[in-house]
């Protein structure tokens, strides 16, 4: 498990502004096949049938509740993607990052 993943996400309700250019560069190296896409990261996820994408979904829906941080998850049949960013701010945190290493970890 990354070190990221051993982290847990800490409550933003704004106020701070998002993560500079250079801290998002140093935190996505952490977090292999997820991409910056304008103000959010984003993964996608392949599954052999729809069943099997669903239940990915399902666990990475607990972590997400158990981190209280929600991503933004988009199902195609056996495909599965998730946008990620911190909405209090309208930018990226490193809950965001923390978020996607814990949802890497489910695979």
């Amino acid at each position: 498990m990354s070190e990221l993943a051993q982290k847990r996400c800490v409550s933003c309700e704004g106020g701070v502004p998002p993560l500079a250019k250079p801290e998002i560069e140093k935190l996505l190296a952490q977090v292999p096949g997820w991409e910056l896409d304008g103000k959010w990261i984003t993964k996608e996820f392949q599954f052999k049938n729809f069943v099997e994408a669903m239940k990915f979904v399902n666990r990475a829906a607990a972590v997400a509740e158990e981190e209280g941080h929600h991503p933004d998850i988009h199902i195609h049949y056996n495909r599965v993607r998730f946008d990620i960013w911190t909405h209090a701010i309208n930018g990226l945190s490193e809950n965001d990052f923390i978020l996607a290493a814990k949802i890497d970890s489910l695979r």
